[in-house]
């Protein structure tokens, strides 16, 4: 399972390849996912606003970023399991990383796994949107520690 030690973004996202590569069909994938989901820590409904709610996305999903010494921490929440389960996927290898390595990062591993053609549109497209929120959540993160960085 992966880990949120003091892991890069690379080897997170490997250690979840590799928890992927366990399951011999996606009906273990899809339980795995919701696995995840299941097991984020409960997010404070006084955080579930309009600031951290995902745009794009059918189901309600937020994500909360958070930078405390150069690390940007992330807790999510959805209505619904599998986007719950993605939330969960994509804090897993990003929390507690720099905003710069987040901003970056290109997250490969998604389609390492198989993931965007095993979903459907929607969830594709919420996928997606949580990406580019966290992304430029991250940049802003960047921009108000350091308003010379180039983008």
């Amino acid at each position: 399972m992966a880990d949120n030690g003091t892991n890069t973004i690379e080897e997170r996202a490997q250690a979840v390849v590799d928890d992927f590569t366990l399951f011999d069909d996606w009906m273990g994938r899809y339980e795995y996912i919701i696995d995840i989901g299941k097991n984020l820590p409960p997010m404070d409904d006084a955080h579930k606003n309009d600031d951290t709610r995902i745009h794009g996305c059918q189901s309600k999903v937020w994500i909360r970023t958070v930078l405390n010494a150069n690390q940007m921490h992330l807790e999510g929440d959805s209505d619904a399991m599998i986007t719950k389960g993605l939330a969960g996927l994509l804090i897993r290898v990003l929390d507690g990383q720099p905003p710069e390595a987040i901003r970056d990062t290109d997250l490969g591993f998604i389609d390492e796994i198989g993931m965007r053609e095993h979903l459907s549109s929607t969830r594709n497209n919420g996928l997606h949107a949580m990406i580019e929120q966290i992304r430029n959540r991250a940049d802003q993160h960047v921009r108000k520690t350091n308003p010379a960085a180039d983008a």
